[in-house]
């Protein structure tokens, strides 16, 4: 969360304080305001003609039936059918609003969901590392449903329910000023209880969406790591980490109720009191001659109409409250901005030769002092197959890490065929690059979906040969489906060579001219490590490899090999030449051969 606040506080004030928040928040009204605007109009119609009903009922009572009958029931139906007319015209309006505003609000989610996610896409490793899945999980759908709710129904509800009360109280005032000046006293009373609430269910909602998060992260993580609780059968210490979070959310949701009930139970009773004034003091009028019976019932009537925005507003206040929260948690993202973007003038390299030289990087992380890197300068040829090598935690990782920029040099500069790599657009030059893991990652999907993923627009044939020349076709061709088989959540169905072969072939297929294989092969049996070994050394050739290898067996056919200590370069050679120093290489290599 410190990169949240750190985004909030320090790299956009500007578009945080309140007047810029509102034009963004109104902002996503733009692509429907045609929609919008016949949705309120719409609204203002169907609350107009709500208003109509009660002055034709008086209408009836007072005028028709308490003058001459005669015709009165022609004028009755008339009335009747003007009535019906208006609940024609009435119902056409509710339509409208109901299915087109809901069509709209869930358009607007859409986009906002979007607008996240692509944000998602742009923002650096750094940011991950110091966020929980679930968390981001919760703020791109249930924030943002609780925030499309409230750009859809709170507009409309504003409209009509002030329509009514204004216009209820206008009418009521016209009829008797002494009675609805009782029944606004209350509503006072009414209104400073809502303000009174305001406040504590907006941060019981905050702290509720906070809750969510960390439910949503809980599970992600132990679900995402089932095999290591089977196999440590650490199932009863997963049920406790869930339940001290399921806890937690729990008491966020009853501090919500609380705040809930007192406030629709304290305006419900509120309102039981208006209308017992209104029928205590209507009654008294009557029997003193200043209000007569029908005058009453119509009074009677709006105060349904008067009351119903009062009723409503407890539904209002919660859901602009729900709905504004999850506006902030969504800024709170989109305020964080990328370490690592490009900037104007960046360069679109389309042939690249390999060449990389690294001059005077020094690498720390964010927040710490402690260089990881320090002062590194040397050069790889193109096509050079070079190794790195060093104990447990030295940098190897970081450093390979930031050809592609995936961290930023803190000192110094990355040159690829002599340009800064800062000024290389970050998509040409992630493009150019090929990473192989230890960890490999594969997406749901089928075999030929995440072989293609290293190009999305190549055609069959050409993922067969890519295939092919990471020697994945024959054990593909023997999978249910071939090409066409389900490989699984994070690929289970497959075994580690497999999965492994799989990525080779991706990065075969996306053909850059830099590899970094990152320990791709150190957790394989010494079987699949033989064949897997067997496809990086010919996707390695004459291409700029950099290796790294906790076995020193896989890289004794570098080309040269950097051996880091303490963040510095503090050995380079050949495997031969660094066995004949007898140092830091020297003692790795017969900690791992001696018998």
């Amino acid at each position: 969360m410190q990169q949240l606040r750190t985004a909030t506080n320090n790299q956009l004030k500007r578009a945080s304080a309140p007047r810029g928040r509102l034009r963004r928040f109104l902002s996503y009204y733009k692509p429907y305001r045609l929609t919008f605007i016949a949705v309120l109009a719409c609204a203002f119609v169907s609350a107009a003609i709500t208003l109509l009903y009660p002055l034709l009922t008086r209408y009836v009572t007072k005028t028709v039936l308490a003058g001459d009958l005669v015709g009165a029931a022609e004028e009755i139906l008339k009335v009747g059918a003007a009535m019906v007319a208006l609940i024609i015209v009435q119902t056409i309006c509710s339509h409208v609003y109901d299915y087109h505003g809901h069509a709209m609000g869930a358009q607007m989610e859409s986009d906002l969901r979007m607008e996240l996610f692509e944000h998602y896409q742009r923002l650096s490793l750094s940011f991950y590392d110091e966020q929980r899945t679930g968390e981001l999980m919760s703020r791109l759908t249930n924030d943002l449903f609780s925030l499309a709710e409230m750009y859809h129904h709170f507009p409309e509800d504003v409209i009509m329910n002030s329509l009514k009360f204004l216009g209820a109280g206008f009418i009521l005032l016209r009829i008797n000023a002494r009675l609805t000046t009782v029944v606004f006293l209350f509503l006072t009373f009414v209104a400073a209880f809502t303000l009174l609430f305001s406040g504590k269910m907006h941060r019981a909602q905050s702290l509720n969406k906070k809750r969510i998060g960390q439910i949503n992260a809980q599970v992600e993580d132990s679900l995402s790591g089932m095999r290591v609780v089977k196999s440590f059968a650490a199932e009863e210490m997963e049920k406790e980490k869930f339940a001290r979070e399921n806890l937690l959310f729990l008491q966020s949701r009853k501090n919500i109720y609380r705040n809930e009930s007192y406030f629709s139970q304290g305006v419900n009773a509120l309102i039981q009191l208006i209308t017992t004034a209104v029928v205590v003091v209507g009654g008294i009028s009557i029997v003193g001659g200043s209000l007569d019976l029908a005058d009453l019932v119509t009074f009677l009537l709006y105060i349904g109409h008067l009351v119903q925005p009062v009723l409503r507003l407890t539904y209002m206040v919660e859901q602009y409250q729900d709905g504004i929260t999850g506006f902030e948690r969504f800024m709170e993202i989109m305020e964080v901005q990328p370490d690592i973007q490009d900037t104007p003038g960046t360069a679109e390299l389309s042939r690249i030769q390999g060449h990389v030289e690294f001059r005077g990087v020094g690498f720390r992380y964010r927040g710490t002092n402690d260089y990881v890197l320090k002062d590194l300068s040397f050069q790889v040829a193109a096509g050079e197959y070079i190794a790195v090598v060093g104990v447990s935690g030295v940098g190897k990782t970081t450093l390979c890490s930031l050809i592609p920029r995936f961290y930023e040099v803190t000192e110094g500069s990355i040159l690829l065929d002599g340009i800064d790599i800062r000024d290389i657009s970050l998509h040409s030059l992630r493009r150019s690059i090929g990473v192989v893991q230890q960890d490999v990652y594969l997406f749901a999907g089928t075999v030929l979906d995440n072989i293609r993923y290293g190009r999305p627009e190549a055609d069959f044939e050409e993922v067969v040969a890519a295939a092919k020349q990471a020697d994945a076709h024959e054990f593909i061709m023997q999978l249910p489906d071939g090409y066409y088989t389900q490989v699984g959540q994070r690929g289970v169905r497959l075994s580690g060579g497999q999965k492994q072969r799989l990525s080779i072939a991706r990065v075969f297929l996306k053909d850059p001219p830099v590899l970094i294989f990152d320990e791709a092969t150190s957790a394989l049996d010494s079987e699949s490590e033989q064949a897997v070994q067997e496809s990086l050394e010919k996707l390695a050739k004459n291409r700029t490899t950099f290796v790294i290898a906790h076995r020193l067996s896989t890289i004794r056919r570098a080309q040269r090999i950097i051996v880091l200590g303490s963040g510095r370069i503090v050995e380079q050679g050949t495997h031969e030449e660094l066995l004949r120093l007898g140092g830091t290489y020297a003692r790795l290599h017969n900690m791992q051969f001696q018998l």
